[in-house]
């Protein structure tokens, strides 16, 4: 039953139930939300595990990569030994592991706007794993379609930045980023390189901003985007307006 906790989950939570702002009433609010995670690699580790740790209730995740042995580097919930199983595959069985009081369902598919409304369409919430520009554009208007909350994350080399959009709060994606790429593949990982750290560090913060929102805790990262260097420790906080004219959430003719 969603609107309760067994004796084992009580147990299973019992430090996020003893936090003030959370109990009991919050857990079960956690168990009752459900979210979509677009990707399930270096980002994607962080989130699903501390998200399904935490005890959120249904867990999508949607990728169309298979596992290799260059993305054990950073991709946390993948083994050696699962190397060309599809990641969504290996991740279920990790995150199985981790809690089975979770429902995870799998999309082993490329998510773009032609499938990408109707796979959203039962979830909460819409999470940033990917690792390409034109995928965000696609995740943010979904999102704004649909009424939902954006949590955004990104990492490059060895540094990252995070936000939470929603355009009937604040601006969206696309009011920061106003024109997307085109067609031609974006340079990722494979070609740029990634610090192993990086995508633990900002899925952290990313599952952070989940919680944060299903629980109604301190201050969301809507109309902020912060922006963590590893290589000095420094963050930056930065301040975002919302836009009339922009394309997808603007209200200017």
């Amino acid at each position: 039953m969603q609107n309760r906790l067994s004796d084992h989950e009580m147990e299973r939570y019992s430090r996020h139930i003893h936090l003030p702002g959370i109990g009991v009433e919050g857990q079960i609010k956690l168990k009752s939300s459900s979210a979509l995670l677009i990707g399930v690699g270096g980002l994607g580790s962080a989130i699903s595990q501390y998200l399904i740790a935490a005890g959120i209730g249904r867990l999508g995740i949607v990728d169309s990569d298979v596992v290799d042995l260059s993305n054990l580097q950073r991709q946390t919930i993948h083994r050696t030994q699962d190397q060309g199983l599809s990641k969504v595959e290996s991740a279920r069985r990790f995150l199985n592991a981790l809690n089975p009081h979770s429902q995870i369902d799998t999309y082993s598919k490329y998510f773009d706007l032609n499938n990408g409304a109707e796979i959203a369409a039962p979830y909460d919430y819409l999470i940033d794993g990917s690792d390409n520009l034109l995928t965000r554009y696609w995740i943010n208007e979904i999102a704004v379609r649909q009424g939902k909350p954006y949590i955004y994350g990104a990492i490059y080399q060895f540094e990252g930045q995070v936000s939470v959009f929603d355009a009937k709060l604040g601006p969206c994606y696309q009011c920061l980023f106003d024109k997307p790429p085109t067609s031609e593949p974006q340079k990722n990982s494979q070609d740029l390189g990634v610090f192993g750290a990086i995508p633990g560090i900002i899925g952290s913060l990313e599952t952070t901003e989940v919680l944060k929102l299903i629980l109604d805790l301190g201050e969301p990262l809507i109309g902020k985007l912060l922006m963590v260097d590893t290589l000095t420790m420094q963050t930056q906080l930065v301040k975002l307006k919302k836009h009339a004219a922009c394309p997808i959430c603007g209200t200017k003719d």
